[in-house]
């Protein structure tokens, strides 16, 4: 029988996010007493436990009072979030509508590391479908909808992420010569759009070009995915990548990104 998810809390770790959360509205700011007290937790363990998300910047005190109050790292995780979400919102219509266009399903990813997270999809109505990438963490390398956005990175700092996560070989087809890739993404860099050739699975094909934000920085690529049998390389490379980067552009624009006109 399955274990219940409960069945493998650590309790340490479930203590520090119920100090997190006892931070609401009306209580910003808590002393090691007060916490005890609400938490129904002895002092030194409350105290244990606020020095320690001090230390990685959850919380901070007050030198004065010697209260605690949320720090700067929980704004920049919900700054993350919210960002993330409302990328998702402002590319779904653009994802329905390029997966009716193309009848292919059609995804949202975002870079994080050397992996690609698919944030949202709109699934094809055939019955020959791909298997669903939807809150998946695939190698970017291997994907239209990581490179789509590898290639908009500087260069050293792909030079990093290849050092740090090695380029692994997933199928026959992919690229895991790091030279050979510095060429991949100089291509996708020039076409703006990504192609991907049975590199992540045997028998897949996507295609994926950058969405851009208000400030022209690459935040997430949207791309279909199919078989090949379906999407042949010639459909892939002309008919499928056209109508990929004018939806990439369409939720571009939504994020407050201008295209500057050529001279």
């Amino acid at each position: 029988m399955k274990k219940a998810k409960a069945d493998y809390l650590i309790q340490s770790v479930s203590r520090a996010l119920d100090i997190l959360e006892a931070f609401v509205l009306g209580q910003e700011e808590l002393g090691v007493t007060e916490l005890s007290r609400k938490l129904k937790l002895h002092k030194n363990n409350v105290f244990r436990l606020l020095a320690t998300l001090e230390t990685r910047g959850w919380v901070e005190q007050d030198r004065e009072s010697g209260t605690y109050r949320l720090g700067i790292k929980t704004f920049e995780v919900a700054s993350v979030f919210l960002h993330h979400l409302g990328l998702v919102n402002q590319a779904h219509a653009g994802l329905e509508q390029l997966a009716l266009e193309t009848g292919e399903t059609a995804y949202l990813g975002v870079l994080e590391g050397g992996a690609v997270v698919c944030l949202d999809m709109v699934e094809t109505t055939r019955a020959v479908r791909v298997v669903s990438y939807l809150g998946r963490r695939l190698p970017a390398h291997a994907t239209a909808l990581g490179k789509a956005q590898l290639a908009h990175r500087p260069q050293e700092e792909v030079e990093r992420l290849f050092k740090d996560h090695e380029p692994v070989t997933l199928t026959p087809r992919t690229l895991t010569d790091t030279v050979r890739l510095a060429d991949e993404l100089a291509r996708v860099a020039a076409q703006d759009v990504a192609v991907e050739d049975e590199e992540l699975d045997a028998g897949v094909r996507a295609v994926a070009a950058p969405v851009r934000d208000y400030a022209r920085r690459v935040v997430g690529a949207v791309g279909v995915v199919g078989p090949t049998v379906r999407l042949p390389l010639d459909r892939l490379e002309g008919e499928l990548a056209t109508r990929v980067r004018v939806a990439a552009q369409q939720v571009s624009k939504r994020l407050g990104y201008a295209v500057t006109p050529a001279p």
